[in-house]
């Protein structure tokens, strides 16, 4: 499979847009779909479909549809959660591997991510607080026993992780929900007296911790960058061989309630969301039983984060966890924070699962209440770092630092169904299809458009109805796809 230019990128993003905008309906009547026109996008294997426009279909007059006839019914006036947005990660990473290009790839990749006319419209970002696996190093930003933090500096991240976010900022047209997490305290402050290998935060430096929080968002902000929110600790129950530190429900819950929810409101931080957990989803519904049914806790945190993991050993994803959660906590925001395929292979750029597993993810995520989709990183390099443990894994784009190319994996398709044609503050609308050989969600934007989300990880040619108040349109679906409906 041929590197696709930023040229063809450019001409393909370009004519969606053109499209899309033709049907645009505005206004707060009841929805119809007299006079609506469905654009079809389609990625799909073993064609060269990638986000293209593969057809333009018509609603006609259908009523009771038979049992044998395949549908995807729609329901416009039924609406759910608000939709905050779609992203990926800025690690050290991915802007070391960024440093690295020529300019004009720079431009093309910050163009595929972040711009909505020429690319897949990112919204949202995740970015580290000091090191994590995926940097080159072990670092933080005070020197060692400094409980007073009079150290404190954001300087590491000048060189090469700040310039990529505020260009990030730029190419997303000024506006991108940036949210910020720990993977360690410093080694010092930690019962194990190791930045890596788990370990836990000593009780002593818990004050200390919480103003470390309110210290980064600061400096980042003094240099231009909004920080929208934080999440506690990155996976709080996993010890690796990189940066990690423990927290069980209830000691996460407490440090929230007594020390850093307390700290960022006197630090004038309290319009800043705090996200609980940003673990995998096996262990959520309990973790934020332990949160949320506590209201001194509960009222510093926004809401809950997820992982996808939790699949590590071959089980299958446990999306009704995320469900269970929301019906529970209906007040409560749950966000999925960070997933990626593991286990890089260059051979395997091309391999079609990498795609399948993020619209899988995404629809049922979507379907369960999540509000917004944060992907890891947003680019590695040809051996799927830099990375300080050697722990490679796939992004969505890697670049080769040899020939200065970047390779699109059919990842940052998937994703682009998505993040092109939901915006933010759309609401989930009600979709059910009639087989389980099909999956969808549906948002309606808040400019009228509706965008319906359909995924075929069959091997089958499926001819399908779009289905809404006795009008349905006829669409196919290939093998191996997914399609974005766009009216």
């Amino acid at each position: 499979m041929k590197l696709i230019s930023f040229l063809v990128l450019t001409l393909l993003f370009a004519g969606c847009n053109q499209q899309a905008s033709k049907e645009t309906n505005t206004g707060n009547s009841p929805f119809t779909t007299e006079g609506k026109k469905i654009i079809v996008y389609t990625t799909a294997d073993s064609t060269n479909d990638k986000l293209s426009i593969t057809d333009t279909v018509v609603f006609k007059e259908m009523g009771q549809p038979l049992e044998t006839q395949l549908c995807v019914f729609v329901d416009p006036a039924k609406t759910f959660q608000s939709f905050l947005g779609i992203g990926g990660a800025i690690t050290d990473a991915s802007a070391e591997v960024f440093a690295k290009l020529p300019k004009e790839k720079q431009e093309e990749f910050l163009n595929a991510y972040y711009s909505a006319s020429k690319g897949i419209g990112y919204s949202l970002g995740r970015t580290n607080i000091h090191s994590c696996d995926f940097s080159s190093d072990t670092y933080t930003y005070v020197s060692d026993g400094d409980k007073e933090l009079k150290s404190f500096s954001i300087d590491h991240d000048k060189k090469f992780r700040i310039p990529l976010i505020k260009q990030a900022i730029a190419a997303a047209g000024g506006n991108l929900t940036l949210f910020a997490s720990p993977w360690s305290p410093p080694g010092w402050m930690k019962t194990n007296n190791d930045i890596l290998h788990g370990g836990k935060l000593k009780p002593e430096f818990y004050d200390a911790w919480a103003h470390y929080y309110a210290k980064f968002v600061k400096a980042y902000e003094a240099e231009g960058m909004p920080v929208w929110g934080i999440s506690v600790q990155n996976e709080p129950m996993a010890t690796q061989r990189w940066e990690s530190c423990i927290y069980t429900a209830e000691e996460e819950r407490d440090f929230l309630k007594n020390n850093l929810g307390p700290t960022m409101e006197k630090e004038g931080l309290r319009d800043k969301k705090i996200i609980v957990w940003d673990h995998n989803r096996d262990l959520m519904f309990h973790r934020a039983k332990t949160y949320f049914d506590d209201p001194a806790a509960s009222k510093y945190a926004w809401g809950i984060g997820f992982h996808w993991y939790e699949s590590w050993s071959g089980g299958q994803p446990m999306f009704d966890n995320v469900r269970k959660v929301h019906e529970t906590y209906p007040d409560k925001n749950i966000m999925f924070t960070e997933g990626c395929n593991e286990k890089f292979d260059s051979a395997r750029y091309y391999a079609w699962p990498l795609g399948e597993r993020y619209g899988r993810s995404m629809i049922n995520d979507f379907n369960n209440g999540t509000v917004a989709w944060c992907d890891w990183n947003v680019l590695l390099d040809e051996t799927g770092g830099p990375n300080h443990v050697q722990n490679f894994c796939f992004s969505p784009i890697h670049a080769d630092t040899r020939t200065g190319q970047l390779i699109y994996t059919n990842a940052y398709y998937y994703i682009g169904h998505f993040s092109k044609f939901i915006k933010p503050g759309a609401k989930r609308i009600q979709s059910s299809p009639s087989r389980s050989q099909l999956i969808a969600t549906a948002f309606k934007n808040p400019d009228g458009t509706i965008a319906v989300v359909v995924m075929n990880d069959t091997n089958q040619k499926l001819p399908y109805y779009l289905w809404i108040d006795g009008k349905a349109a006829e669409v196919t679906s290939l093998p191996h796809s997914i399609a974005t409906l766009v009216f």
